[in-house]
C-alpha cells in the first residue's frame, strides 16, 4: 500500500530534506521512525527538497509498504521516534499512481522577514532580517514582472539541476504586518535557490539600493551575477502544497 504524509519541521538544526551519508537531513530522521513502526527500511519521496536551514508547514510524503498499521500509527507512532522539531500531522492511504511530487499541481513558499534596526532573538533561525526600511509599495511594484512564464536564469543557483530555467510563477505577493514582510510565491515549481535569490534582490529596491524597474531588467538579462546574493535561509517556509481533490489529502492551514 502506499501512504502519504502531511510534515512539518524546524529546518533549523537539519542540513536540508534529502538524505545525506551523516544522517543529518530530514529524510534520514524520518526514513528511521517510519522504519520502526513499519519494521523494516522504508523509503520515501517528497514533495519538494527543501534546503539547510528551510523549514515546512506543509511538506507531503509517501512511502510504499506492506506493513499493516492503523493510519494512527504513522502518525502519533512515527512522531514519537522523531525529534521534537519533525512532526507528522496526518496520514492518507492513497493510490499506488500517487506521487508526492509528481502530482503535486503547485507549490507554495512564503518567507518571513523582520525589518528592524536589530537583529531577531525570540525569532532566530525562523524569520530573515533586514536592517534598513524597507518600501513596501515599490517592492510590490517590483514583483508585478515576476507573474507568469519566464526564464529565471538570473535567480538560479549554479548547482541548480532543472532541465529548463523557464518556470511560470503565478503569484508573487508582499503584506506587511507592522514591522514584518512576508513574500508568497507560488508556482507548479522552482528553481533550486530561486525563492531566496528573488527575496534578496526584491529587498534590494526596498531598500532603495536598486531602482523598482531594476528587477526587470535583472529577469531579462538571466544573468545570474547582476541579481543580489542568495537571501539567508532562515525565513523560508514551504507553506503549501496542491493536489487534486481526488486524492482526498488534508488541507489544514498550519500559519
Amino acid at each position: 500500500m502506499r501512504i502519504a504524509l502531511g510534515l512539518e519541521y524546524d529546518g533549523s538544526a537539519f542540513c536540508g530534506w534529502q538524505t545525506q551519508p551523516r544522517g543529518c537531513a530530514v529524510q534520514d530522521y524520518l526514513e528511521s521512525a517510519l522504519a520502526i513502526i513499519a519494521g523494516r527500511e522504508t523509503a520515501t519521496i517528497c514533495a519538494g527538497r527543501t534546503d539547510a536551514g528551510v523549514h515546512a508547514l506543509a511538506q507531503v510524503v509517501h512511502f510504499d509498504t506492506d506493513a499493516a498499521r492503523p493510519l494512527t500509527a504513522w502518525v502519533r507512532g512515527v512522531n514519537s521516534h522523531l525529534p521534537k522539531t519533525i512532526a507528522v500531522i496526518w496520514a492518507v492511504e492513497v493510490g499506488a499512481d500517487f506521487h508526492a511530487r509528481n502530482s503535486a499541481r503547485e507549490r507554495c513558499y512564503r518567507y518571513v522577514l523582520l525589518n528592524h534596526p536589530a537583529r531577531p532573538a525570540l525569532y532566530d533561525k525562523r524569520m530573515g532580517w533586514a536592517h534598513q526600511p524597507l518600501d513596501l509599495e515599490a517592492m510590490q511594484g517590483s514583483a508585478q514582472c515576476l507573474i507568469g512564464e519566464h526564464d529565471f536564469s538570473a535567480f538560479r543557483a549554479r548547482e541548480c539541476q532543472a532541465a529548463s530555467p523557464m518556470k511560470t510563477l503565478r503569484k508573487a505577493e508582499i503584506i506587511r504586518h507592522g514591522n514584518i514582510f512576508v513574500f508568497e510565491f507560488v508556482a507548479p515549481s522552482f528553481l533550486y535557490h530561486m525563492v531566496r535569490n528573488l527575496v534578496g534582490s526584491l529587498v534590494s529596491v526596498g531598500a532603495h539600493r536598486e531602482p523598482p524597474g531594476w528587477l526587470q531588467q535583472v529577469l531579462e538579462s538571466r544573468d545570474r551575477t547582476l541579481a543580489a546574493p542568495t537571501f539567508a535561509p532562515d525565513g523560508l517556509y514551504l507553506a503549501d502544497v496542491a493536489y487534486d481533490a481526488k486524492w482526498g489529502l488534508p488541507r489544514i492551514p498550519r500559519l
